[in-house]
């Protein structure tokens, strides 16, 4: 009989091999799994079960992750770990661009799965205390932009701007610190809750992501170091 107070997952993935063996991987680390095989599936155990996380394959059958993710992320904010099997930006920056927190490259370590697991599981904790302490420091000058952490909300001039819930929690841990130089492990370990270095490269496609919606020139890169929001005043 399953932990009903454990954290519930989705696991979504086509191939039942891979599907059961991080389903077993994951019943093993203490979690309460669910399991879908292809789009609608997903959707639909989703809806049915609500999870607190999904694990979340790339390539499906009926419509793909990313639509999957689209449609979830719709109905309600979960974090998402997606699985692709191309080491791509541009399909990464599709992911991460319908709200998927992180993503593994097939093949990847079951040890590494579960570590991401646990780390995005935390991600609500770390946005609570990130909003705390921008609340509780001085407001930092941000130029035109401005930055409501209670509503998680952000403006660029009279203009919102729609972010994700990482993208979010990445531009508060920025802004906490204007014109700092936070290197890729710092801002990992900070928002993501994990110091694995193998996810740099999701930091850096998240600032991507970021610098798309809120300005290029509003986050600065020092290269082999890391990033800093810099304020830009309107024109």
């Amino acid at each position: 009989m399953p932990d009903t107070t454990a954290p519930r997952i989705l696991v979504v993935e086509d191939e039942p091999v891979i599907n059961q063996a991080v389903t077993d991987r994951l019943r093993g680390s203490g979690y309460d799994v669910v399991q879908a095989y292809d789009g609608p599936g997903a959707v639909t155990q989703f809806r049915d079960t609500t999870p607190d996380l999904v694990l979340l394959d790339v390539m499906l059958p009926g419509f793909d992750g990313h639509e999957v993710c689209r449609r979830i992320q719709a109905e309600r904010p979960v974090p998402v770990l997606m699985l692709t099997a191309r080491d791509d930006e541009s399909d990464i920056l599709v992911g991460l661009g319908v709200g998927a927190d992180d993503y593994l490259t097939k093949p990847f370590r079951m040890r590494e799965l579960v570590a991401r697991v646990a780390a995005l599981l935390r991600r609500v904790e770390r946005a609570a205390d990130l909003a705390a302490a921008l609340a509780d420091a001085a407001v930092p000058d941000l130029g035109d932009l401005r930055v409501d952490s209670d509503a998680r909300r952000a403006w660029v001039s009279d203009t919102e701007v729609h972010l994700t819930p990482t993208e979010f929690d990445l531009l508060l841990r920025l802004a906490g610190s204007p014109g700092v130089v936070l290197s890729r492990e710092t801002l990992y370990a900070d928002v993501w809750g994990w110091s694995g270095a193998s996810g740099t490269r999701t930091v850096d496609s998240h600032v991507k992501a970021l610098r798309a919606k809120i300005g290029a020139d509003r986050v600065r890169t020092v290269h082999g170091v890391g990033y800093a929001l810099e304020p830009v005043s309107a024109t």
